[in-house]
């Protein structure tokens, strides 16, 4: 990891209140645990593990859309170096329209009351990003063009579009602030096979041309083999390895993400039987 970091996890958790006691220590759900991770600027960062491992509380944590509730997130792109978990008022405001976040579903994430048009222009709207109505239709045409959504569609109401163009509706939705950095939260785990390999193509395209720095949150482990640079792998709130793509899918040091990579579909029939499930204890 050469590239200098724009995000800095260091030894941060998570954790939520179990319920409330009169006497003794209130129980805690430790969803993410003392993790402390790396994400250099322009990289194409995989977080993977199974459900419940806390890497999209992870992912949003960093977001400020998650507490933090011990440790620290810097956030540096060379023009603002924010304590994220400090930020208030205008500097929060800020981070926000450098940091974004992508939803799995394309069909949950889209009101289907607002045009494509009014669904875009929202974030700028709100945050007060462009002067007039001219401004802000200039920005949305801009990205929707990058996000290789048609114009003519901007009109239209969600409910029209598959699920691979609303996923793309949901993108120009992400970056028309402008930002550096971009959580995708299992971006293409809703979509049919043959519709992921162009919104992952689509996300690749978007990095180069926009200098974007992805957390790529994912469990499929196949797909993040072919578009991450680097990975890292949690469980149950902990973040147990990361490495360089290549060196950790060739030489894995933990035996979970060992058990990971063993489930991944092989096209030989003789491998096919070699998954493993993990067992902690053994």
């Amino acid at each position: 990891m050469s590239a200098p970091a724009l995000i800095t996890v260091d030894n941060m958790s998570t954790h939520y209140p179990l319920g409330r006691r009169i006497l003794g220590d209130v129980p805690v759900l430790k969803a993410v645990d003392e993790v402390s991770l790396t994400i250099p600027k322009g990289a194409f960062v995989g977080l993977v593990g199974e459900s419940g491992s806390g890497k999209t509380t992870l992912g949003r944590a960093i977001l400020r859309a998650a507490p933090i509730t011990s440790g620290t997130v810097r956030y540096n792109d060379g023009e603002v170096d924010y304590d994220v978990g400090t930020l208030e008022g205008a500097a929060l405001k800020d981070y926000r329209k450098r940091a974004q976040l992508i939803f799995q579903d394309p069909y949950a994430a889209l009101s289907p009351r607002m045009t494509v048009r009014d669904i875009i222009a929202e974030p700028l709207e709100v945050m007060g990003l462009t002067k007039n109505r001219a401004e802000t239709d200039e920005r949305v045409r801009e990205i929707a063009a990058k996000c290789r959504l048609n114009l003519e569609h901007l009109r239209r109401f969600p409910h029209a579009f598959s699920g691979g163009q609303r996923q793309r509706i949901s993108i120009a939705r992400a970056l028309v602030t402008g930002p550096k950095f971009v959580v995708a939260d299992e971006a293409v785990a809703a979509l049919d096979v043959s519709i992921q390999a162009d919104i992952l193509n689509l996300l690749k395209q978007l990095q180069a041309d926009l200098d974007l720095t992805f957390l790529f949150i994912s469990h499929d482990l196949f797909v993040v083999a072919h578009v991450c640079d680097f990975v890292a792998v949690m469980y149950h709130g902990k973040l147990l390895e990361q490495n360089d793509t290549r060196a950790l899918f060739a030489n894995p040091q933990h035996d979970y993400t060992k058990t990971l990579l063993s489930a991944i579909p092989s096209l030989d029939p003789d491998d096919r039987h070699r998954a493993k499930v993990y067992d902690p204890t053994a």
